[in-house]
């Protein structure tokens, strides 16, 4: 219930005023994305590559720095599609609604983080994190689920682990350069950046090693699916465009295209962090969520005990979008 209660707590606040219509006779869509990173990269590739365009949509992006903050401007209507993690949508649906947020399509399908420690450790091993202090996320968000995840599979138990929740998600970075802690998780072009400036050194892939997980979806009130199929398919037909541009597009040519989205990242830092998420296949080409993935993401949660109750795929998962698209490519 603590999930739900930050949701609707958050819910209060208005990220930005939702518009109908552009003066371009362009539909704007409002995306409220959980963070900003080269990890999304097909969804800012869909907007400079003018995919959305071609369908008459024009997005804007509000950043919601959080999945709470992400479902809570969903469900009070101020984004149309919220750009996070399904456990929102799971939270949500365990809390009770009568409109519930539906995950319609899912990008990635692993973790997007990358541990960065303050030393170079060419034969780094998970083991060697033991008696460590880690800065992974706040307690119960997925990027702290999976690596928590991710350590009890390599052996750990609650008593090896020095983790520290202390820190704010988007304070995390800044925290480890000031000093605190021995690793920490960062998303691209962060981690690429981190270590370009000599300050620490990428030693593991997160997502890697965590294995398939749904990761970041986009999730819609079931009201608003209903009353705006024609854009919803229209979304999930640029993103489809996007996802093969991806997959049939070398790393400095895709990071080409996402300067406008990342205006303080050097082009080698977007090209390293493209080639880094498509060496460990980060995205779902067809943007369906499989089943499995949906259990063992509640796996996960469990595993972390924030689960209180398990959630049917059908409440909250809805592929039709995507695989009727997809069929007609």
């Amino acid at each position: 219930m603590k999930k739900l209660a930050a949701i609707l707590g958050a819910a209060t606040f208005a990220l930005l005023p939702l518009s109908a219509c552009g003066g371009d006779n362009l539909t704007k869509l409002t995306i409220c994305e959980v963070t900003h990173s080269v990890f999304y990269a097909p969804l800012y590739l869909a907007d400079s590559l003018g995919y959305f365009e071609e369908e008459g949509l024009k997005i804007e992006l509000p950043n919601g720095g959080g999945a709470d903050a992400v479902m809570a401007s969903v469900l009070s209507g101020d984004a149309d599609i919220g750009f996070c993690g399904p456990e929102a949508a799971i939270y949500t649906a365990i809390g009770g609604t009568n409109d519930q947020p539906t995950v319609f399509a899912q990008l990635t399908k692993r973790d997007g983080s990358f541990l960065v420690s303050r030393k170079q450790e060419p034969d780094f091993k998970w083991t060697d994190l033991k008696g460590k202090e880690l800065l992974i996320g706040r307690r119960g968000g997925v990027p702290a689920m999976t690596f928590e995840y991710v350590l009890k599979e390599n052996g750990f138990t609650d008593s090896d682990m020095n983790i520290n929740y202390g820190v704010a998600f988007n304070m995390m970075t800044a925290s480890f350069a000031e000093g605190t802690a021995d690793y920490c998780t960062m998303f691209e072009p962060t981690a690429s950046e981190f270590q370009a400036s000599g300050k620490g050194y990428i030693v593991a892939s997160v997502g890697e090693e965590g294995g398939v997980i749904p990761y970041t979806g986009f999730i819609a009130k079931r009201s608003w699916l209903n009353k705006h199929d024609d854009r919803a398919r229209g979304f999930v037909r640029a993103m489809l465009k996007a996802v093969e541009y991806t997959q049939t597009h070398e790393a400095a040519e895709i990071a080409s295209h996402l300067t406008g989205h990342f205006p303080d990242a050097s082009i080698e830092s977007l090209t390293t962090s493209i080639a880094n998420y498509k060496k460990i296949d980060s995205w779902f080409t067809d943007l369906a969520m499989p089943e499995e993935s949906f259990t063992r993401l509640q796996d996960i949660i469990d595993s972390a005990g924030e689960l209180t109750q398990r959630v049917e795929f059908s409440k909250v998962v809805d592929n039709k979008y995507v695989v009727e698209e997809y069929a007609k490519l």
